[in-house]
């Protein structure tokens, strides 16, 4: 039977009985981003985390007679950028007072222990970091990524290696009569181009569609016909939303942002492409916590928790605190390309 504190109408220590049962009501987080092993860490000593640009040349080696003086490998200039980690903070504090005659979850005849509150207030936290980890993913495989009020610009990657953003690819799918293949594989030629070395046998170009473009796409002619009578005609039955459908070598992914379809959200009738399985195109600076000495020129890592309590003696309160400071770096944003659905 469910029990709660009455603070209203008897001891605040006492607690009464009550029919219903509490449910937290959890938002969707989305975590796409941090599953697909896009970014590649690194875990610096400094908060400067220097990034090598170095033009690759690839050339012909000429045959050569045996003894005969080596082709010379001459390496092209490379210069080192920098760029600052940013520095994510979050805390709560727990006083002692709030607990009093609180009932833990689930009802039982207890009531919350100062430590269950640390652990759930840490929980809490990390989750928003997580959150935010996933936002800057978001960004980072746009071009562009953002602070939280989703307006202030961190760091723009075309800016930074002098590279013109894309301009909007027009995908027609309102046309019935467009080869929605030949524009797959003439955006991936696009994209191999770009690569400049970083793609391999194994990468795929990923996409994330809102919900228009998806079931536009899904639902055009030129898609579904060349698969009817085929063995992948199944993959045109039950299509879910929030699923994904591969086409040409395209991995499209119906996007589930976050609940609000502000914070973290694909335009209804966008699409971004991006590269999957290409070496270094994505990587995550991790930075030092070194504004607190015990951690100073030690390496990186994804974050750091600290917990403070009440230095007077009379231990009214404790207090959580989770540091990270990460930098979501696109090495290769001339891949990254941007299309609308008509």
């Amino acid at each position: 039977m469910a029990l709660v504190a009455d603070i209203f109408n008897q001891n605040a220590w006492g607690v009464i009985e009550v029919q219903e049962e509490i449910v937290e009501r959890v938002d969707f987080k989305p975590q796409l981003l941090g599953t697909l092993g896009l970014f590649a860490p690194i875990y610096s000593r400094s908060r400067t985390i220097g990034i090598v640009d170095r033009e690759g040349h690839r050339s012909l080696i000429p045959t050569s007679a045996n003894g005969a003086p080596l082709e010379e490998l001459i390496p092209a200039g490379a210069k080192v950028r920098t760029e600052q980690a940013v520095r994510l903070a979050k805390g709560s504090t727990i006083y002692s007072a709030e607990l009093a005659g609180v009932a833990a979850l689930p009802f039982e005849e207890q009531t919350v222990e100062a430590a269950d509150e640390v652990t759930y207030r840490t929980g809490a936290i990390k989750e928003d970091m997580e959150l935010t980890w996933e936002h800057m993913r978001f960004g980072a495989v746009q071009g562009k990524v953002l602070d939280a009020d989703g307006s202030t610009v961190l760091i723009n990657w075309y800016t930074f290696w002098g590279i013109a953003e894309p301009t909007e690819i027009n995908f027609a799918l309102d046309n019935p009569d467009t080869d929605v293949r030949k524009k797959c594989r003439e955006l991936k030629r696009k994209m191999q181009k770009a690569a400049k070395g970083v793609w391999t046998p194994n990468t795929k170009v990923g996409s994330l569609v809102g919900d228009t473009f998806f079931d536009m796409l899904v639902a055009h002619p030129s898609v579904e016909k060349t698969k009817l009578n085929t063995d992948r005609a199944v993959t045109l039955e039950n299509i879910e939303g929030y699923s994904s459908i591969e086409i040409e070598g395209i991995v499209f992914i119906n996007y589930q942002g976050t609940d609000d379809e502000s914070t973290i959200a694909i335009g209804t009738e966008k699409a971004r492409f991006f590269p999957i399985g290409a070496r270094g195109a994505f990587q995550v600076g991790w930075a030092p916590a070194s504004e607190f000495k015990p951690y100073l020129n030690k390496r990186g890592q994804e974050f750091y928790g600290l917990l403070l309590t009440d230095p007077s003696g009379r231990d009214e309160w404790d207090r959580v605190e989770l540091y990270s400071y990460p930098l979501f770096i696109c090495t290769r944003p001339e891949m990254l390309l941007v299309a609308r659905a008509k």
